[in-house]
């Protein structure tokens, strides 16, 4: 994790995960196909673009994610290095130019925590980059599972839940990054409404993505096709049917 030719520290991609699955794709072939040139030609735009000096570190908690990204990542494997940390606790002091990250800091829970940890990463002078989930992120699906949890039969296998995400609003997120140490911060919020195209789908993306840590807490396959069932019906009256509510949260900040 060199910048050989300056001797200096290189941008670092932060993924936080735990080896989720992904949901089957919602676009069949045709989407498949388009998704496949513009990754040949993103890849092919990054060859070009990065420098040879660039060095770059992915960061996971999850063995099974980063051996993922080595498989994806194995073309440039002298340039990329993959560490297995928590992304609130780096063994990484000033040594990145920058830390990116997308749709990951919203499974980390203690985010005061995090964007010290991620301050100590950068070098002075150094940027973090980053878009999660925030405010009312797909507050609907959450509000209908806590109803669910609270209810039979699945109320006794919820009795020590707790939210593995943190969705928080931008004055928050500001805050905590000043109080880590931050300058320059910008955070702001977006809508994101992602539809899925019909009820089969919308269940896998709750039990790949959304729900699967309501899943975890339910002992038999019973209990979790009837959960995902009920939310799945709840979905299909809404207008459109089978939306999710995304909000994303934005971020911007540097180290001084």
């Amino acid at each position: 994790v060199e910048r050989r030719r300056l001797s200096s520290s290189v941008g670092s991609t932060i993924r936080l995960g735990r080896g989720r699955a992904r949901p089957p794709s919602a676009g069949g072939p045709r989407a498949g196909a388009r998704r496949r040139v513009r990754k040949r030609t993103s890849d092919r735009e990054a060859r070009r673009a990065a420098p040879g000096w660039l060095r770059g570190g992915a960061v996971d908690v999850s063995t099974n994610m980063l051996e993922r990204a080595r498989e994806h990542l194995a073309p440039h494997a002298q340039r990329v290095s993959v560490l297995l940390a928590d992304a609130a606790a780096l063994p990484i002091n000033a040594r990145a130019d920058a830390v990116f990250s997308t749709a990951t800091l919203h499974w980390v829970p203690d985010h005061p925590r995090l964007f010290k940890s991620l301050y100590h990463a950068l070098k002075p002078g150094g940027r973090l980059v980053a878009q999660c989930g925030g405010g009312a992120n797909i507050a609907r699906v959450h509000h209908r599972a806590e109803v669910l949890m609270r209810a039979a039969p699945f109320a006794p296998f919820f009795a020590h839940w707790r939210d593995p995400w943190e969705f928080a609003g931008t004055e928050v997120t500001a805050a905590r990054l000043a109080a880590a140490g931050f300058v320059d911060v910008v955070t702001s919020i977006e809508p994101a409404p992602a539809a899925m195209p019909d009820a089969e789908a919308f269940t896998a993306f709750l039990a790949t993505v959304i729900c699967r840590p309501h899943l975890e807490y339910l002992p038999d396959e019973s209990l979790r096709q009837a959960f995902l069932a009920l939310l799945t019906g709840q979905a299909a009256g809404d207008d459109p049917p089978f939306e999710l509510d995304y909000w994303r949260l934005n971020i911007s900040a540097r180290r001084p």
